[in-house]
């Protein structure tokens, strides 16, 4: 049971912050494309992303926006709405940590939760803000017997 998963079964609450690191390989962005079917030449072509002036291919934003499901999969996080600010771009071998910090709790277990991406030289890639509903008492019970 991974430490994000202990937190949420013993309760969360506003301030908690989660971090997920992961590196990105031209593998990732290839089985990417052909789950989404997003073939844009600037994750294939140096040329085309040369002329886009990148120094680079580069990963899909989605992808390296979707290490944050790491954190809200263990929390059992039921997103209602996610706001990606795309700062700059993700490079093959990039390492990307994401830091997730719960902002706010309602009374019905609704939450806001600020993510801010960084690549391995300290800088932003990716700002978010994500909506959705927590896990209650009861279903924090049945994640506990989950392993």
């Amino acid at each position: 049971m991974t430490d994000i998963r202990k937190k949420t079964i013993q309760g969360l609450t506003q301030g908690d912050t989660f971090v997920v690191t992961r590196t990105f390989t031209e593998s990732d962005v290839n089985i990417f494309a052909d789950i989404t079917r997003d073939y844009n030449p600037v994750h294939f072509s140096e040329r085309f992303a040369a002329a886009k002036e990148f120094h680079g291919k580069i990963c899909h934003g989605l992808l390296a926006a979707g290490i944050i499901t790491e954190i809200g999969g263990q929390i059992g996080w039921l997103a209602t709405s996610m706001d990606f600010r795309f700062k700059k771009p993700v490079y093959f071998k990039d390492t990307i940590t994401c830091r997730f910090t719960i902002t706010s709790i309602d009374d019905n277990d609704r939450a806001i939760a600020e993510a801010v991406y960084k690549n391995q030289a300290g800088t932003v890639v990716l700002e978010a803000t994500i909506t959705g509903i927590l896990p209650d008492k009861q279903e924090r019970d049945i994640l506990s017997q989950i392993t």
